[in-house]
């Protein structure tokens, strides 16, 4: 009987060894890649600082004369140093996240302290708000522009000395800006290295280290406005010398075939100078679709700065260029795909909400965003939307929110209330497939942090701003959702401070989950309607309004025409993995085979033709091994699918906005509304630190700059200022996006 027993208690045992031991291995594996990963990336960035000394110079003109008629080719060794690292990073990439996809949970608690990430320190300048940690990231580079600058001028001023006398000052100038023009370019090389890693949507590199691309964008913004100033000064430098020479128009027009290409400079600097105009504040905030349709010529700029500096220089920059292709080509194919518009409802104020499908394998998180294009709308615009539901609408959908703001949506407003007029034409069920098909939607996404960071605090706060509330509600129906399932959250207190200029957006919170009077969660929602003195003669004050839908349909015709998963945060690392993996490999033997069977056999060393050819082969690796593999992986995806598909088709389509005509009791209770005011921000982050006491606060803002300005500077001014230990430390997150 005791044998048994023990025998008993040892198989109840085992498992949990066994869960233990695989736990201890990935936490081992994942700290192997995180080690692994920063010696390759401090690598990176002490070659970067060695770039502009004349060491390096040298070992790269002998490293390449030596590998010059082998199978690396001229560019091999160049491109190992500079290029090879980012794409080991991107290798190692996948399996941690695979790992950490296995792993993921949400934290627990642990002791207050502060992030480098979440604390604001400079909130006022003319970068908007920096955290700590991006403050850092700032001094490196102006750190490294400096240091370049002061090698460079080292280098330049002794060979200016070590030159002999010049028979005229023309003559010496036109010889400093000579040298200093090829220096400014250096520097531009190595940023412009770093300006295509931000700007990839789908970037394994940020989803590494959780930054989402609305976030990264503005680091593409700062880089770009870096890269360019060196470049044009780059070009400066020489239209000067050329002008003192007396050849000005012959040298910009001149085509050498074993040298620089000058022309192929000038239409590359050209293109870019047109992307960096129409990229300033002031013509992209007016003129939104000229700066779109201009930053299209990165293409020009790319293929004709390898035509103008030649397969050595390219090669700095080939790996980050060929990771934005990766991630352009998936966009490229999800976008192609149409999906299906579940329903769409038309709310008072001019805000409509759109529900989509997605497959059920599709994770999309509560401060997600997509990339959305509606035919009918456009066919070229896309614009970019907060998700305002993703566990309310089930597993088959998620819905966003569009205020008409401008022709676009005002285009998508019409349109809906076009086709709810002609769907009651035929509710008796006769052509009900005709008006529908006239609705087309593509989506690429969905974007934003690998880890659900609203989760992970105890107090949370959100501040919204007009349509900014959009990402919030669907932070509350995630929250409420897992409280219910039972799932990990640490969320306790939610205080939702919501400005607004008129009163009839305040339907909008008829959209929250109504179902969640028994979970616990302390929930108050301040709202405070700006442009109102009173309510309205049909409210009362401190009441919400309810929602009376102007226009709304449910789609006669769903076929169950979900968006793609081939990007997307959190989604199919393994199937990118092998995308990646493959694609890279592909690139190299392309390279391969071209240098033994073509370059070297001819001895061609013409600088611009070899560069063209090496952008080539990066394209066809992409087209013809990428695209490989994506055809296998949606094939896999149509298969794995199919099963949603046909769950879909075989019952009743909820319509999401069907019980809105009634809000919840728990919302009149839990909201507080003020007409003529606006909110007063000390007051609230003060009260809530002394009610909260020594906890985190997760404050996530979503609105307008000058609102995330003062949220910011609040949170910094009392964790600057906290001198009582059982005060809260506010953790800062933006939610604003911004191109």
């Amino acid at each position: 009987m005791d044998e048994h027993s023990a025998q008993e208690q040892l198989l109840l045992v085992l498992p949990s060894v066994n869960l233990e031991k695989k736990c201890f291995f990935l936490s081992s594996l994942k700290w192997i890649l995180t080690i692994v990963t920063w010696l390759i990336f401090i690598t990176w960035v002490v070659l970067a600082f060695l770039f502009p000394l004349n060491l390096t110079y040298e070992f790269i003109l002998s490293a390449t004369s030596f590998s010059s008629g082998t199978f690396l080719g001229l560019e091999g060794p160049v491109f190992l140093l500079f290029s090879g690292p980012i794409l080991l990073i991107a290798f190692f990439s996948i399996p941690y996240l695979i790992i950490s996809g296995k792993d993921q949970k949400v934290q627990e608690k642990k002791a207050p302290s502060y992030r480098l990430c979440t604390f604001p320190l400079l909130v006022d300048g003319p970068l908007g708000v920096v955290s700590a940690a991006e403050f850092i990231g700032i001094l490196l580079f102006a750190v490294y522009v400096v240091w370049c600058i002061y090698i460079y001028a080292i280098q330049n001023l002794s060979s200016v000395k070590d030159e002999s006398p010049f028979t005229t000052t023309t003559q010496k100038i036109c010889y400093i800006l000579d040298i200093w023009g090829f220096s400014l370019a250096q520097i531009g090389i190595i940023l412009l290295a770093f300006l295509f890693i931000p700007i990839a949507r789908g970037s394994i590199l940020l989803r590494l280290i959780d930054i989402p691309f609305g976030h990264a964008a503005r680091y593409h913004v700062w880089l770009g406005h870096l890269t360019m100033l060196f470049f044009t000064l780059h070009g400066l430098c020489y239209v000067i010398e050329w002008s003192l020479q007396g050849d000005l128009l012959k040298k910009m027009l001149e085509w050498q075939e074993s040298d620089t290409a000058n022309l192929a400079g000038v239409i590359g600097l050209t293109a870019g100078l047109l992307m960096w105009i129409t990229s300033l504040p002031f013509v992209r905030t007016k003129y939104f679709e000229v700066f779109f349709y201009t930053h299209q010529l990165y293409i020009i700029f790319v293929i004709f700065l390898a035509l103008h500096v030649g397969v050595i220089f390219f090669s700095i920059v080939a790996g980050t260029i060929f990771l934005y292709m990766l991630d352009r080509f998936l966009r490229f194919c999800q976008s192609r795909k149409t999906v299906d518009i579940v329903s769409a409802t038309c709310f008072p104020g001019g805000i409509v909400e759109l529900v989509l499908s997605k497959p059920q394998s599709l994770h999309c998180d509560a401060l997600s965003f997509i990339f959305l294009r509606v035919r009918e709308a456009s066919l070229l615009q896309w614009h970019p939307f907060s998700v305002s539901s993703v566990s309310g609408t089930g597993e088959h959908q998620f819905s966003i929110l569009i205020k008409t703001f401008g022709e676009w949506t005002q285009n998508i407003e019409e349109n809906i209330s076009n086709f709810s007029a002609v769907i009651e034409l035929y509710q008796d069920g006769i052509n009900l497939q005709s008006p529908f098909r006239m609705i087309t939607a593509s989506v690429e996404g969905p974007y934003g942090h690998e880890l659900p960071h609203h989760l992970m605090y105890e107090k949370l706060v959100l501040v919204a701003g007009g349509i900014g509330i959009s990402p919030f509600l669907a932070v509350l129906s995630d929250i409420f959702h897992r409280k219910r399932q039972g799932k990990p959250c640490l969320v306790k207190n939610i205080l939702v401070v919501w400005a607004v200029k008129t009163s009839n957006h305040l339907s909008l919170l008829s959209l929250i989950n109504r179902n969640f009077s028994n979970i616990e969660v302390n929930l108050d929602i301040l709202i405070y309607v700006t442009q109102q003195s009173q309510p309205p003669l049909d409210e009362e004050e401190g009441r919400l309004v309810e929602f009376k839908a102007t226009n709304s349909f449910v789609s006669p015709v769903y076929k169950g025409k979900t968006m793609s998963v081939l990007v997307g945060t959190g989604n199919n690392n393994i199937w990118f993995g092998i995308y990646l993996i493959s694609t890279t490999l592909g690139f190299i033997a392309v390279v391969y085979l071209l240098n033994v069977f073509y370059i070297n056999p001819k001895d061609l060393s013409l600088g611009w033709y070899h560069g063209l050819l090496f952008v080539i082969c990066m394209v066809v690796s992409v087209l013809i091994f990428g695209g490989l593999v994506v055809g296998i992986w949606h094939l896999s995806e149509r298969k794995m699918n199919g099963e949603d598909h046909q769950i879909i088709e075989h019952n009743e389509i909820e319509h999401p906005t069907a019980d809105k005509d009634c809000l919840s009791q728990d919302l009149y209770t839990s909201t507080t509304i003020r007409y003529g005011s606006r909110p007063d921000l000390q007051e609230i982050f003060e009260s809530i630190s002394e009610r909260w006491g020594h906890v985190d606060v997760g404050v996530i803002v979503c609105g307008p700059p000058a609102l995330e300005s003062s949220v910011a500077k609040e949170c910094r001014s009392l964790n600057l200022m906290r001198t009582k230990h059982y005060r809260p430390i506010f953790h800062f997150h933006s939610h604003s996006f911004s191109l």
